[in-house]
């Protein structure tokens, strides 16, 4: 089991700033078409870029930490556009590799009146040819945290391979390895994924994996029956949605936190804010109420946004959250509260 990650060490060269985080996964120019049309009937597309592991990283770096996000493009104009909107969020892209002859990944949501169906064009993408030797960069030695998904196992035999080099050899030294399980049915059925993310999720420190999920995969949705599931990790991050969260950790009491009630505006990218908002709050060397709480709310700045990036607060705002007293938090309702930017 690696060291706690605030007492690793950097290499990185002098006079730059060590990196905190690397997110490693694939992400692909998005096409959808206007709110309730079709898209065998849309005339126009509206193009926006999209990826968990590049999500958590940016959502780090608007809160002010050191990420790098470490992927594969196509030498193509999404592949561009990729690298220019994870860029613009403040994270570092240049352990991204442009393949000359792979397309960047797509991916078209279809809404409709049973709601939004979602088309991947990502098999042969140039990021589904990511192997163990994508983390073999000296460049990444000594970041505090790695951070993985479920998604990226699923892309192909490359990738899987990636994923399992980097929870089992651990080529990034002490890093504290952080894995939210993300489970993609439209890559591959919860029979083919069950097992795969059970095993490498429990080869990691930190686990994110929602009761939906759970269910799915492994036919519950009891945090205590999931911690038991995956007994190797530091800790185990169970969400429930607009109920709560809680973290099981080795050798003590469970800790559970309600989620403040939002108006949902967006799903999408919920997930990927709350696991920036606790690893930010492992970084800074928060309590476990705290990092859940900083979840909560970096989720409810996705929830209430349109995009998959929602602006993030000054943390004077969050710190006023965070220290709050358990009575104060417990009824707490975002929607009659203005959120700064």
């Amino acid at each position: 089991m690696p060291t706690d990650p605030r007492q690793v060490r950097s290499t990185t060269p002098a006079g730059r700033t060590p990196v905190e985080v690397a997110a490693v996964g694939e992400t692909m120019v998005v096409l959808c078409p206007a709110p309730g049309e079709p898209l065998e009937h849309a005339e126009r597309v509206a193009v926006s870029v999209g990826g968990a592991e590049s999500n958590v990283a940016g959502y780090l770096a608007r809160l002010g930490h050191q990420v790098t996000w470490v992927s594969r493009v196509g030498d193509d104009p999404f592949g561009r556009a990729v690298v220019r909107h994870v860029a613009a969020a403040g994270v570092r892209v240049d352990q991204v590799v442009v393949d000359p002859t792979a397309p960047t990944g797509l991916y078209l949501k279809d809404p409709g009146p049973e709601g939004t169906a979602v088309h991947y064009y990502r098999a042969g993408s140039a990021a589904s040819r990511m192997d163990p030797g994508t983390l073999a960069d000296p460049g990444l030695t000594g970041a505090r945290v790695l951070h993985l998904s479920g998604i990226t196992p699923a892309l192909s035999v490359s990738c899987r391979a990636l994923v399992e080099h980097a929870v089992t050899a651990r080529p990034l030294g002490g890093s504290l390895v952080s894995f939210d399980v993300n489970h993609r049915a439209r890559l591959w059925s919860a029979e083919q994924a069950a097992p795969v993310l059970r095993d490498l999720a429990d080869r990691c420190d930190l686990v994110f994996v929602g009761q939906d999920e759970a269910q799915t995969l492994w036919g519950t949705t009891d945090p205590a029956a999931v911690r038991r599931l995956l007994p190797t990790p530091e800790t185990v991050v169970v969400k429930d949605g607009a109920v709560g969260a809680t973290a099981l950790r080795r050798d003590a009491e469970p800790v559970f936190v309600p989620a403040p009630r939002v108006t949902v505006v967006e799903p999408v990218g919920a997930g990927d804010a709350f696991a920036a908002g606790y690893l930010a709050g492992l970084l800074r060397d928060l309590d476990p109420v705290r990092r859940l709480r900083l979840g909560h709310l970096m989720a409810a700045q996705a929830l209430t946004s349109s995009g998959d990036n929602a602006p993030v607060p000054p943390w004077a705002w969050f710190e006023d959250l965070l220290a709050a007293p358990a009575e104060a938090w417990s009824p707490l309702d975002l929607t009659a509260t203005p959120t700064p930017v």
